[in-house]
């Protein structure tokens, strides 16, 4: 038989790690390797084991100490040939935290649903414009909420009784119940099934509410939307959520924003990007042209021979910051040349003239064309000569 692994290197500890340190790794083994999460893995299973015997040494002070002093040798004889006892040992925290994982529930969860809770948020959209998400808006949005019910109080019980103390769980809204395993007894706890966490049992229910201890309702809550909100980003309405749970708060509404997208403005965190188009004659002798922002048009003045694509920055005329409205991002405005599509026959005279005054008519340039190549050529003749 193989020599066994030193307890410490199993769990990946050192040896003064202190208690929660032990319990917090073997639960991460337990967890990875246990036979539940690897069904059939032998060597999933064999690890699992390994991990459950160095932790069941080393979470007891007494065998710790034992183990400390002698090593494996320790237990030797006692364990029918190299193995461990662990029928007897209470490892329900350990297991039900697990267990918790696999399957939804969990002593922790269990133990909550019998105390105040607060109740659950409430997530609703609310489409908005670009221009309302700059400068804010406010809304009026529709929403059933629950509010408790004036009958019985929010109790679920009618009216002149009351609920009972759960009989399977003496009230606690949990059971512990023990069972069989690889390992020997061990210690579960779970929801109680019979008031279901509350450690309360109804026996006659309202008929105004039908034992849920709460009303149904629509109304019309007013919400205050920022100025700077962008896309997705939500408005947070306190106490307008669930009803809370056991005496527990009411969540919170939580207005999520969608922004329709606009046909001229592009939005990056606080800065506007659009794009303007200008003439031929704009871009070569520039001057004054009309932009249009969130604030409404202005006038910007461009330098003669602006080249197309050129990013011109309007400071200031971006979006406010949701802080501190005062404060805003800037505006870049990408100019594009336009270059006419259709043209009349004098209009297309006029633009002959105009290259042939810019660059002289076609033959001169093919002439200087093939002048500067014979040019070259007797350059290159004349090193040849030489």
């Amino acid at each position: 038989m193989a020599d066994k692994r030193d307890y410490y290197e199993v769990l990946g500890v050192g040896k003064s790690a202190s208690d929660s340190e032990i319990k917090s790794a073997y639960r991460k083994l337990a967890k990875k390797y246990h036979p539940d999460a690897n069904p059939g893995d032998k060597e999933a299973e064999a690890k699992f084991k390994e991990a459950s015997e160095a932790y069941a040494v080393l979470s007891d002070a007494d065998k710790r100490r034992q183990y400390d002093q002698f090593g494996h040798a320790a237990f030797e004889g006692g364990a029918g040939g190299g193995g461990f006892d662990f029928s007897g040992m209470d490892m329900g925290d350990i297991f039900g935290d697990i267990f918790g994982d696999f399957f939804g529930g969990g002593r922790s969860r269990s133990r909550a649903n019998n105390g105040p809770m607060k109740g659950q948020n409430i997530r609703i959209g609310v489409r908005i414009t670009f221009q309302e998400a700059c400068f804010g808006v406010d809304k009026e949005i529709n929403i059933t909420l629950k509010d408790e019910c004036t009958s019985c109080h929010g109790t679920g019980a009618k009216a002149g009784t009351t609920p009972e103390t759960c009989s399977k769980c003496n009230g606690k809204g949990q059971v512990v119940f023990t069972q069989q395993s690889l390992f020997g007894v061990v210690r579960n706890v779970q929801t109680c099934p019979d008031c279901r966490g509350t450690g309360k049992i109804i026996k006659e229910h309202c008929p105004d509410c039908h034992g849920t201890g709460y009303i149904s309702s629509k109304k019309n809550i007013a919400v205050s939307i920022p100025a700077g909100i962008d896309n997705g980003q939500c408005v947070r309405i306190r106490d307008k959520g669930e009803p809370g749970v056991n005496g527990g708060p009411r969540g919170d509404l939580l207005v999520e924003v969608v922004v329709s997208n606009d046909p001229i403005f592009r939005r990056q965190d606080m800065d506007i990007y659009s794009t303007v188009p200008i003439t031929f004659a704009q871009a070569a002798l520039g001057g004054d042209i009309r932009v249009k922002t969130i604030d409404g048009e202005v006038i910007n003045t461009i330098k003669p021979g602006t080249q197309t694509d050129t990013r011109v920055r309007l400071r200031g005329k971006g979006v406010p910051s949701l802080r501190n409205k005062q404060v805003r991002g800037d505006h870049y405005v990408t100019l594009v040349v336009q270059v006419p599509t259709k043209m009349t026959g004098e209009q297309k005279e006029l633009l002959k003239a105009f290259d042939e005054a810019m660059y002289g008519k076609e033959e001169e340039r093919e002439d200087s064309t093939e002048d500067a190549g014979t040019s070259k050529g007797k350059k290159k003749g004349f090193k040849k000569k030489k």
